[in-house]
């Protein structure tokens, strides 16, 4: 991550996004913010928490919400696309836009891809590996992000969406820009604002052009599934575009994310790799493991639509608060057996509580059956071959698990690469 650091992002955040050691591990950071009391505020009034209990009622409060009129919150993200998202709607209107989007996005419309997502993953291992020279003994290198965590969801929400296959690779820089889009508008340079919101025109031109192509030809698509009305209501055009950045950012980042952070995290372990491989029955109990333990998404912010205690505090209309979900899926009052330790059985045992990687409330991830197939998938079949950390990657030392190189998002926590060998 970029060093150059934003002036006052500690006095707003209470942590320092642009320190390196809170890149390499946040989660240090998160405990002590945590020290410090189950809800604090910061020196610009923001309030924080990385207690799981106070995320977890947050996120189920109606009282709760992403737009009270005139509030302060609005300097969080002021893209007016953004607002046409039901993922920063309230009720009712995101009720409504939720109902429709879900009747297209369902969950047997998702089971119906794992063939789709094997066949893939499958394909995609050997393009990643590097063609030329001879066979190497020490094994064949290839980027995991490049050649597999990157592609594999962009492909699958292009063909949900009924993306062209040529059109595939103009989705990388739109989503680039729109993932980075996705931090505090006060830690993004000018720059990185103007090329969001130019993404965004530019995405929502060409799937305008698509869509108007579905409603005279429909298809087996999502996209025309979103285009069709339902007991009489149907989005609006703003509205579809909107909703087809959201499947763009929410469906392929954070997927790309959890690939890369539940891959170093098992290369960083040898136990709970061979235990990994050794139990494929057990891979969906593993997943939430490693979505608990690295999640892909860090935190998200919600504001009091009205006066609210919490924690014996008063949260005032307007204020609104930082919730630490990624903190809060390691808070030892709620996962008291090695909090921040990997484990893949914790999963096993039915009462343990739900992580918050994909939220809780109205506004759960869609999208999060998706993720969980397509992780499931790469991770199984990545480690059923013999995978081996690499060197040389912009300047990562061989074995340089320690200090693997992260993306500049601060709300979306991944990899910008990770060198192995597969060995044949």
């Amino acid at each position: 991550m970029a060093t150059t650091g934003v002036p006052g992002a500690r006095a707003i955040l209470g942590f320092d996004p642009s320190d390196p050691a809170f890149r390499a591990d946040p989660y240090a950071e998160y405990r002590r913010l945590a020290r410090a009391g189950a809800l604090t505020r910061t020196e610009a009034g923001l309030w924080v928490t990385a207690s799981y209990r106070l995320c977890e009622s947050v996120l189920r409060d109606h009282r709760f919400g992403h737009r009270p009129d005139g509030a302060d919150g609005a300097a969080w993200r002021r893209s007016a696309g953004a607002r046409r998202s039901f993922l920063t709607m309230d009720p009712p209107d995101h009720t409504r836009l939720r109902r429709l989007v879900g009747r297209a996005f369902t969950a047997r419309l998702v089971e119906r891809l794992r063939p789709r997502v094997e066949e893939l993953v499958d394909d995609l291992l050997p393009i990643a590996a590097d063609p030329a020279g001879p066979a190497d003994p020490a094994g064949t290198r290839f980027d995991l992000i490049a050649g597999l965590a990157y592609p594999l969801p962009v492909i699958v929400i292009s063909e949900l969406l009924g993306v062209p296959s040529e059109d595939r690779e103009r989705f990388r820089g739109w989503s680039d820009a729109l993932a980075r889009g996705l931090d505090p508008d006060f830690l993004l340079p000018p720059d990185d604002l103007a090329r969001r919101e130019d993404a965004r025109a530019e995405f929502a031109a060409y799937f305008r052009e698509l869509a108007a192509r579905r409603r005279e030809e429909p298809r087996d698509d999502l996209l025309s599934a979103l285009t069709a009305s339902y007991d009489g209501e149907a989005l609006t055009e703003a509205e579809l575009l909107a909703t087809c950045v959201l499947l763009l950012v929410a469906g392929h980042e954070t997927t790309v994310n959890l690939i890369g952070n539940g891959a170093l995290a098992l290369l960083r372990d040898p136990v709970q790799l061979a235990r990994f491989r050794e139990r494929p029955e057990e891979t969906a109990v593993a997943v939430e493991e490693l979505l608990r333990y690295d999640p892909p998404v860090q935190f998200t912010v919600r504001a009091a639509l009205r006066d609210v205690e919490l924690a014996g505090t008063v949260i005032r209309r307007g204020e609104m608060v930082l919730l630490l979900t990624g903190a809060a899926n390691r808070d030892p009052e709620v996962f008291p057996v090695r909090p921040d330790e990997l484990d893949l059985a914790r999963y096993a045992n039915a009462e343990t509580a739900r992580h918050l990687a994909f939220g809780l409330g109205v506004h759960y991830c869609l999208g999060a059956p998706l993720a969980r197939l397509e992780g499931a998938v790469a991770l199984r079949r990545l480690f059923e071959r013999d995978v081996r950390p690499a060197g040389g990657l912009n300047g990562v030392p061989a074995g340089g698990l320690d200090r693997p190189s992260y993306r500049d998002n601060v709300v979306l926590r991944g990899l910008a690469e990770l060198p192995l060998t597969i060995r044949a």
